[in-house]
């Protein structure tokens, strides 16, 4: 009579992966992936970098010496000084602080628009799905670029105005002090980002509720009454979040891109404001004729603003592994 063998070990090991929590099966997914680790490492220390800007930062970022003009890097100055004296790091170190406050604003407002209009395009369907849909394809219809110029040439005067009339009408002097700083462009490029930002998302998540909404677990919920916000909430959205996260991710990439060529191209954050986008900017005509003496002072921040990017894609490649069920051993 023949007989079975079992392979304990393997059994063992079997059971072992089933009672680990699945946050930290995820998490050993995600580790063996050597670039999209190095890419979260990235992340942090932006993140870390905004936080403690003014700790890091060896000078005011506003500070200038006329004595120490396009200064090449030495042990005062690591990155060098720009034409009138300032510091490199520390500009990039407060550029950072840009970058992360746009990628934060952009990406909520991008989330809960893109998450609330999906789901409503995918579950209820009829007229507010030809209607959602019908806005999506409306914004993919234009480029980009052109489309954020369009915003900023029309709302953006007209916002300014009014916040500068507010102020003035209220005795508001610090919402004075942020019109004249140039802050208030900001909000032109973050309205204009989350207004192109959340179609994509929305998408994503109409068609991860369309591939839900017939399953068994839903049509069951729907047979005894759960009401239809709970069960977009508690059944469907969760089940949809893995490709959620790894978009936001990889967005979160391009938010940090267009941020630097809106700032490059004078839409957004002004000079003497750090943004990683106008430094290259103000370098750029000026040191392009001095190739290769001074090229530092575009390459520099050209090379901070790819290696966010880069990180952005490996971390989003990274998630995409670690929670795709169909890529697992």
């Amino acid at each position: 009579m023949a007989t079975t063998t079992i392979d304990l070990p393997a059994a063992q090991v079997e059971l072992e992966k089933k009672a680990r929590p699945a946050w930290l099966e995820t998490w050993q997914r995600f580790a063996r992936n050597k670039p999209a680790l190095l890419g979260l490492l990235i992340i942090i220390l932006l993140v870390l970098t905004a936080l403690f800007a003014e700790l890091l930062a060896p000078y005011d970022y506003r500070q200038t010496n006329l004595d120490a003009v396009e200064q090449p890097p030495s042990a005062a100055h690591w990155l060098g000084t720009d034409a009138i004296g300032r510091d490199m790091l520390s500009r990039l170190i407060f550029g950072a602080r840009s970058v992360v406050f746009v990628m934060f604003v952009v990406a909520t407002l991008t989330f809960t628009l893109g998450l609330l209009l999906g789901a409503i395009a995918g579950y209820f369907g009829g007229w507010s799905d030809t209607l959602i849909s019908r806005l999506i394809d409306f914004l993919f219809a234009f480029p980009s670029l052109l489309f954020i110029f369009f915003i900023a040439a029309t709302i953006k005067p007209g916002l300014v105005e009014s916040l500068r009339s507010f102020a003035l009408a209220n005795n508001m002097p610090w919402l004075t002090d942020f019109v004249r700083s140039g802050y208030a462009d900001y909000l032109v490029v973050m309205i204009s980002l989350s207004i192109l930002g959340w179609a994509g998302l929305a998408r994503l998540v109409r068609g991860q509720i369309l591939s839900l909404r017939e399953k068994e677990f839903v049509l069951g919920a729907q047979a005894v009454g759960v009401p239809h916000w709970r069960i977009i909430t508690r059944y469907l959205l969760p089940n949809s979040l893995a490709p959620i996260f790894v978009a936001i991710s990889l967005g979160l990439g391009s938010i940090a891109l267009s941020e630097g060529i809106l700032a490059y191209l004078g839409v957004g954050l002004q000079p003497p404001n750090p943004s990683w986008g106008n430094i290259i900017a103000e370098h750029s005509v000026r040191y392009w004729r001095t190739w290769p003496e001074m090229i530092w002072m575009i390459f520099i921040p050209f090379a901070v603003i790819a290696s966010v990017v880069f990180a952005f894609n490996f971390v989003g490649d990274g998630l995409n592994e670690a929670l795709n069920p169909e890529l697992h051993d």
